[in-house]
């Protein structure tokens, strides 16, 4: 049966607010693009405002969806996973406890762990976090592995990944009508996932959702800033904060957000228990 909508005037001002939105992303397309003497292809650009919109208005399903698609290309072609059953359901269930106490606990997190010696973690949209064996290595204790996904977790949070594709899209001219099901956007996700190109207000704002989740998560907040410290004192910069801008300035955020009293209060201290779980699911 066919139904006919009514249309609020509220709802007719929407109708007319977009294509003037849509016009005006592209009349910006047009003044920052440098001046040629042929025409320029305004359907091509009042399309391509009104795709940058539904990129910075995308919903939690399509976030999810794109977010699956860059993971596949990311498994796929640029990272091996370390093929271990009990280090996976380990790392799931701690990282889904801290994803519980997040500002979208209802997103499908996946946590992987990738088989590669340097010390990274990163994450992309739709809730998808990944921690090298290298950095599990690292962490002296679980509280400092939490603090890690915590500050990933964060990202997801605040859609990081997504303005970020929405940005990097909108400059290189490839938010087309296609859709976000383009490859093209894919594989542009796939390369900020890995290159990591972070911001220092995008880095505080991780780490300060990262701290809430990590306390109401029961551990103790103090690992935040200690694992920090301890990259910060590596002879190399790991790969973990090679992109990470101000990691002096996060360490000083981080400590004045903590309670001195009550820094060290909460599980995950225990170094010794970690060391011996952590060996046994790596070798096993």
């Amino acid at each position: 049966m066919v139904q006919l909508h009514r249309f609020s005037s509220r709802g007719l001002r929407h109708f007319w607010l977009y294509p003037l939105v849509a016009l005006g992303v592209a009349l910006g397309l047009i003044m920052g693009a440098p001046t040629r003497t042929q025409a320029f292809p305004w359907g091509d650009l009042l399309r391509q405002g009104i795709e940058v919109i539904r990129l910075s208005t995308i919903s939690d399903r399509q976030e999810v969806a794109l977010g699956q698609q860059i993971n596949r290309e990311l498994v796929g072609r640029k990272i091996r996973l370390y093929e271990n059953p009990a280090l996976t359901r380990y790392i799931n269930r701690l990282g889904r406890q801290l994803a519980a106490n997040s500002d979208r606990p209802n997103l499908p997190y996946r946590f992987q762990v990738v088989a590669d010696r340097s010390i990274n973690a990163f994450a992309t949209m739709g809730g998808f976090v990944y921690v090298n064996t290298g950095l599990l290595r690292a962490a002296d204790n679980e509280a400092q592995l939490a603090s890690v996904l915590a500050h990933e977790i964060g990202h997801i949070s605040s859609r990081h990944a997504v303005e970020q594709l929405r940005k990097a899209a909108l400059e290189k001219g490839i938010a087309t009508v296609a859709g976000l099901e383009d490859s093209r956007l894919v594989s542009l996700g796939v390369d900020l996932a890995i290159n990591r190109p972070g911001s220092r207000q995008n880095e505080l704002e991780a780490d300060q959702k990262g701290l809430v989740m990590l306390k109401r998560s029961g551990y103790a907040p103090i690992a935040m800033v200690d694992f920090l410290k301890k990259l910060q004192a590596e002879r190399s910069i790991p790969s973990f904060l090679s992109t990470h801008p101000a990691t002096a300035a996060r360490i000083i955020a981080l400590q004045q957000a903590i309670d001195p009293a009550t820094a060290s209060q909460g599980e995950g201290l225990d170094g010794l228990a970690y060391k011996r779980q952590l060996l046994s699911l790596l070798e096993s």
